[in-house]
């Protein structure tokens, strides 16, 4: 098959290089030009660990390319894929910009030759294939087409086997014609007999924004239950265990921590509940798990300035980790950037490492940060360190040195990596999330 994939960012750049790894013939297009040289020097703009190995193996085997020209591209094409960016309205109301999505359909709609499925990759609204196909029908009133609805469940450190070992593969269509383009895209899944689901187009775009939900909800609750638990005197770790075992619940995403972020879980919930609102409902228990998130990163400064005897000011602080999650460059809604603003603004004093993390940090959090190179350059003379981010390289590290290169001895873990009575062992005035 022939694809054409719009936008090279993130979910763009993974489905395109995926495809391409399935032995389809893929362009990837995108104005920007200095992203698009990169890409064709073998390099990519962001990072997700093994991307960069399969775009240079499928480019140099020439499956996958690199291009601004959208009209050659989609002119080719038996399908194109819609990934471009749909972040929350400027206006701060929640509700999905739809720009780049309907930018890009005006743009492609001109240079459709024979039938071609354009698919909406990108997480938008219910209703937005309904306007895409409208957008291409006034532009181009010859155009032989269908949209079809294909959401992605990507995670990010873990994308590329996401991608090539799905849970499931959704496809919301109306035609039979354009099942069997989809069909025929991901027949090399077929081996691994992974699910294809097929929707209309109303409900497929509605999946992803309620699987989103259903997992920020997952988050915020096991985070309530770790407040209680540190009132009670009980261990979250163990709780989680006990209830993750029930096959009706499992084990996943129950992990307490400062809140989640990133680029999906704050921008869908709060676009899910806009979407419901337009249609009379109110999604409680949604609107609950937003509250509750973002009073988490709050309560995570408070356990902070506790630690440190109810005043920030003068501290030095070490913080490992920045991104929202491990593996990852990504700073979008991290709880650090809430968490450390508030820290500063106190007086403390501000050292961090971050293995991926640290050029994008700069962009999100403010002056007066000291980056190192090395975690226990970060911790040297430190009063507190915090552990913001499970990177695999904060799981094991060396805490004798750490002791001897930190003033103080508070270690605040906010991801539950360490065993309390290991950290009393070894001196540190030791706190978790939930684990009183």
């Amino acid at each position: 098959m022939k694809i054409t994939i719009i936008g090279t960012g993130y979910v763009g750049l993974v489905t395109g290089t995926c495809f391409a790894e399935f032995g389809h013939h893929v362009t990837c297009v995108d104005k920007d030009e200095d992203k698009i040289q990169t890409l064709l020097e073998g390099q990519i703009p962001i990072y997700e660990p093994g991307l960069d190995t399969l775009v240079q193996k499928n480019t140099r085997e020439r499956r996958l390319t690199f291009t601004t020209d959208i009209a050659g591209a989609v002119a080719m094409a038996d399908a194109v894929f819609m990934a471009v960016g749909t972040p929350s309205s400027r206006r701060g109301d929640g509700y999905a910009d739809l720009t780049y999505i309907f930018e890009a359909t005006k743009e492609i709609a001109p240079h459709l030759k024979g039938y071609t499925v354009i698919v909406d990759k990108s997480t938008v609204p219910v209703g937005t294939a309904r306007q895409v196909a409208r957008i291409i029908r006034e532009v181009n009133p010859e155009a032989d087409f269908d949209v079809a609805s294909n959401p992605e469940f990507l995670r990010e450190g873990a994308a590329i086997a996401d991608f090539m070992h799905p849970d499931r593969v959704v496809i919301g269509i109306e035609s039979l014609k354009a099942e069997n383009i989809l069909r025929e895209i991901y027949k090399p899944l077929y081996l691994q007999e992974t699910p294809i689901v097929k929707t209309d187009i109303e409900t497929a775009e509605l999946t992803k924004y309620a699987a989103n939900a259903f997992l920020a909800i997952k988050i915020s609750f096991i985070n309530e239950i770790a407040l209680l638990c540190d009132s009670l005197g009980a261990d979250v770790v163990s709780l989680a265990k006990g209830i993750g075992m029930d096959g009706r619940i499992g084990k996943k995403f129950l992990h307490p921590g400062p809140g989640y972020g990133g680029s999906c879980f704050p921008k869908d919930t709060l676009a899910m509940m806009r979407i419901a609102q337009e249609h009379g409902q109110n999604l409680r228990i949604v609107e609950a798990a937003v509250e509750v998130n973002a009073a988490q990163k709050a309560k995570m400064v408070k356990k902070i300035r506790d630690m440190l005897a109810g005043s920030e000011a003068g501290k030095t602080i070490a913080f490992l980790g920045l991104t929202f999650k491990p593996e990852t460059d990504d700073m979008r809604d991290a709880p650090a950037i809430t968490i450390i603003p508030a820290l500063l603004e106190k007086g403390a004093r501000i050292k961090a490492h971050d293995p991926q993390g640290m050029v994008e940090a700069q962009k999100y959090l403010p002056q007066g940060i000291e980056y190192t190179q090395d975690a226990y350059e970060a911790c040297k003379d430190a009063d507190a360190v915090v552990l913001m981010t499970e990177w695999n390289q904060y799981r094991a590290l060396d805490l004798d040195r750490l002791m001897q290169e930190m003033q103080g001895r508070i270690f605040i873990d906010l991801r539950n990596v360490y065993e309390p009575q290991k950290m009393k062992d070894k001196g540190f005035i030791y706190a978790g999330v939930g684990r009183s």
